[in-house]
């Protein structure tokens, strides 16, 4: 895909290697192939406001959401990552600058979950995961969290396309507003993060300390971290399950944190899918899932939202590493 087109109803795929590396099939006088190292993971750094991209074109325009009107960002993969006809490029490029069906499947049921009076995100802390636009984080934005911070594998993805679309839907809903921001008034505090999820904890500022201990034995143990996780289109692959999941446990607060993902039922041809995702959480026995939504609108394969929380009080020590 030589530009971002933001078209929800192209499926998902992960390009294989070059016919290159297939070998001549001449059995033991071949010579194999050098396995090449995984590429180094980039650095985890925290992205500013001020270091939003002024040199790569960014045009916006709007996307309905069942009469919740957001906008949604448009910038070329050739410009930002000289990438042609990918979505995605392990260790390299995530597929952040595209707009996946997810993410507006997140929107709309986190949206009927807040008018339905099963959520709120008025003064509660939220990470988006796998960000990209930055929809569902957006929204959180607008319903009043205290703190919104927006995770994306690529800097130049937060740079390029989530800094400039979280300014510009923050900016439209001032001015479509009816009444002005005052000092007094609560004004959410907006973060972005880089980085691959088996390092960005260490520099997320709402995540469980490991070496804190804690005294449970009066029955109302807490823990501070982030009370909503939001992800869409993150569990493409199996080979992501098990660093992202170890990530949610390190920053959902306990015990009323929440996640929500929205994410296709499965993913052919990469392995992954919601649900073999839930079949590891089902496994460790940690949390308990419930489906949300599910969307079947011809557009792709089955997509589904689900929203997981912690189970019973007696798993407090596994929540915590201990034996």
């Amino acid at each position: 895909m030589a530009e971002n087109e933001n078209r929800t109803s192209e499926p998902f795929r992960l390009f294989s290697s070059s016919a290159s590396n297939v070998n001549s099939g001449f059995g033991f006088f071949d010579s194999p192939e050098p396995q090449l190292p995984p590429p180094p993971l980039p650095p985890s750094v925290e992205v500013l406001f001020s270091e939003a991209s002024s040199s790569v074109k960014y045009t916006v325009e709007p996307v309905n959401l069942l009469g919740l009107s957001l906008l949604k960002g448009r910038v070329s993969t050739r410009e930002v990552f000289a990438l042609l006809n990918s979505d995605l490029v392990p260790g390299k490029y995530e597929g952040g600058l595209k707009l996946w069906e997810g993410s507006l499947d997140l929107v709309k049921a986190l949206r009927s979950e807040v008018g339905n009076e099963l959520l709120t995100f008025t003064g509660k802390r939220v990470l988006e995961l796998g960000c990209g636009h930055g929809l569902p984080g957006i929204f959180a934005c607008l319903e009043g969290a205290a703190a919104v911070h927006f995770q994306d594998f690529n800097a130049e993805v937060l740079k390029c396309l989530t800094i400039p679309n979280v300014n510009a839907n923050l900016q439209n809903e001032q001015q479509n507003s009816k009444t002005d921001v005052t000092d007094s008034e609560a004004v959410t505090e907006v973060r972005f993060f880089a980085g691959d999820w088996s390092e960005i904890d260490k520099l997320l500022p709402y995540v469980r300390d490991s070496k804190k201990e804690f005294n449970c034995s009066t029955g109302n143990c807490s823990v501070d971290g982030y009370d909503i996780i939001l992800m869409a289109e993150t569990v493409y692959s199996v080979t992501v399950f098990q660093r992202l999941y170890e990530l949610i446990k390190k920053c959902m607060s306990y015990p009323h944190g929440l996640v929500y993902m929205a994410a296709k039922k499965h993913y052919f041809g990469v392995g992954g899918g919601t649900r073999q995702f839930l079949a590891m959480v089902e496994k460790d026995g940690l949390m308990a899932y419930s489906l949300v939504a599910e969307v079947t609108d011809g557009s792709s394969n089955v997509r589904e939202v689900w929203k997981l929380s912690y189970k019973s009080f007696a798993k407090i020590s596994s929540v915590f590493g201990r034996k």
